[in-house]
């Protein structure tokens, strides 16, 4: 008997992960009314991770107000965990960039001061793993708002305390670690990440996404040497150079906040998901992998929910077909091992048009209906 997992990314504003796969599953019941089908919420570190963790293990949300990206108080929302009291987090839940409207977005002054708050709430709730997603961030201040708040300080040259916000972080000159509570201190972390970016360079958090934070060139600059000075303080203060570390420069600096001073691992934010959900033992006797986003390219080979996807297959020897409102570079991906790459949008449909749920819906069924006979 066939038995196809529908492992889909959220194609965003048109249908979610489950959803996606619910339309797999309805196209299949049509084609193949014996076959089963598994869905497997997924999300890469960003928009929709707390969701898809909690999919897996189950549990319940909590909330608590923090410090927002720009000041004032935000709710933000986290989950904790049914299975084994592990907090489920997004940071873009207290400093997301969704949390501001373009006028107040400036990563030379926001902060991650409510992702450390948000911590410190999970603490006090008895949790001592904490999962959190990067995705999504307002911020760019090397994760100095976060670690204010769990009890870090920094100093400039003339010992004045600094705000933790993106603009002060050339003029970082010392670090004061004493008081991180032991509470905090015993806390593990795992940190779900779909970016491999340094934290600085061309191909760091400042060059790459500060602009998508509202910073201009000027900013951007400030910004990436502010991020060259605080490597070398932490790393002078921790003996860590996380410089170059996977993952360092995600969501603005906060993946090296939490290597050099919080006990944590950075991974794929795909796998941190396929791992709870037990993806690998769901491959076992699995005829066939189905999945998607809302656009693949070369780029979705960069740690994106699909290759994560692709490569666990590929590993099982299941084929993997992939849909996608749009696609582009479909060689690429075809090289990569995607048994078959299909867009879902007719050419002649504008993209507003293509972008509505019940649109999408159809869209995805059709190609479904079109493409899955050949695969079973």
């Amino acid at each position: 008997m066939a038995r196809i997992i529908a492992a889909f990314d959220s194609m965003k504003g048109s249908l979610t992960s489950r959803e996606a796969g619910e339309v797999i599953r309805e196209a299949l019941r049509g084609l193949r009314p014996e076959a089963e089908t598994d869905i497997v919420v997924t999300a890469d570190g960003g928009e929709g991770t707390s969701g898809a963790l909690m999919a897996a293990l189950g549990g319940s949300e909590v909330e608590c107000s923090v410090c927002g990206p720009a000041g004032g108080s935000v709710i933000a929302r986290y989950g904790i965990s049914a299975k084994d009291g592990r907090a489920i987090m997004e940071m873009a839940s207290a400093s997301g960039i969704t949390l501001l409207n373009e006028c107040e977005r400036n990563p030379m002054r926001t902060t991650t001061l409510g992702v450390g708050q948000m911590i410190l709430d999970a603490a006090r709730r008895g949790c001592r793993h904490i999962v959190i997603g990067l995705g999504g961030s307002a911020t760019n201040d090397g994760g100095m708002g976060m670690l204010s708040a769990l009890g870090v300080r920094f100093f400039d040259s003339a010992g004045v305390e600094l705000a933790p916000v993106g603009g002060n972080l050339v003029n970082v000159s010392r670090v004061d670690t004493s008081g991180i509570p032991e509470s905090v201190r015993a806390l593990s972390f795992t940190v779900a990440c779909d970016v491999d970016s340094p934290l600085y360079g061309p191909d760091g958090a400042a060059y790459v996404f500060a602009p998508q934070k509202g910073a201009d060139p000027a900013m951007v600059d400030a910004l990436d040497r502010g991020l060259r000075n605080y490597a070398r303080v932490i790393g002078e203060a921790v003996g860590k150079d996380v410089a170059m570390v996977r993952g360092a420069g995600a969501a603005g600096g906060l993946g090296a906040a939490f290597v050099a001073f919080l006990n944590s691992r950075i991974k794929r934010g795909i796998d941190v998901i396929l791992d709870a959900a037990g993806f690998d033992e769901l491959l076992n006797g699995a005829t066939l992998v189905v999945t998607g986003e809302g656009s693949m390219d070369g780029q979705t080979l960069m740690g994106k929910a699909p290759a994560g996807i692709l490569r666990r297959a590929l590993g099982a020897s299941v084929p993997t077909v992939a849909f996608a409102g749009r696609v582009s570079d479909r060689e690429s991906l075809l090289a990569a091992g995607f048994a078959a790459v299909e867009a879902i949008t007719p050419a002649s449909m504008p993209l507003e048009v293509a972008m509505r749920p019940e649109v999408a819906r159809g869209n995805l069924m059709n190609a479904a209906r079109r493409v899955l006979p050949m695969w079973v």
